[in-house]
């Protein structure tokens, strides 16, 4: 069972999802939201590269499977960016391939989550990658 102050180490993080799945975005918003993360969410590649210029997310989280601008694709030209290529982007998909994993490293993401996701894997997910440490000792569970 987790205590909900063990996220209190992510106040104020913003993060942009990236998902054309409503009921992703929605669950992530929602987990993110609760742990004090600032999110924003993009139903698809070409609506985030509108967003991520003004936001300045601190994390992406970015499907790979996507309409229009896929995951791959949206992760190469957020790396390609000068002003955003230091942000970390943690891929999220359904296939969990090795060829999938080598192709989002090859990309510039920095971690790869398989869908079903749990809230504790997003969290650990924008904890790691922002290098915030959880405020209480881990229990070793």
């Amino acid at each position: 069972m987790t205590d909900p102050s063990d996220h209190a180490d992510l106040t104020g993080a913003k993060i942009l999802v990236i998902d054309d799945s409503k009921t992703i975005r929605r669950t992530a918003e929602n987990l993110l939201a609760k742990a004090g993360c600032e999110v924003m969410v993009a139903a698809d590649g070409f609506e985030a590269l509108g967003k991520i210029v003004s936001f300045r997310p601190d994390l992406v989280f970015v499907d790979i499977m996507m309409p229009r601008l896929d995951g791959y694709h949206t992760c190469a030209l957020i790396k390609g960016n000068a002003t955003l290529r230091h942000t970390p982007v943690v891929m999220l998909s359904s296939k969990d391939g090795l060829f999938d994993r080598a192709k989002g490293r090859l990309v510039g993401a920095q971690l790869y989550l398989s869908k079903p996701f749990t809230g504790e894997e997003l969290l650990a997910a924008v904890r790691d990658n922002l290098g915030r440490a959880p405020e209480r000792s881990p229990s070793g569970s």
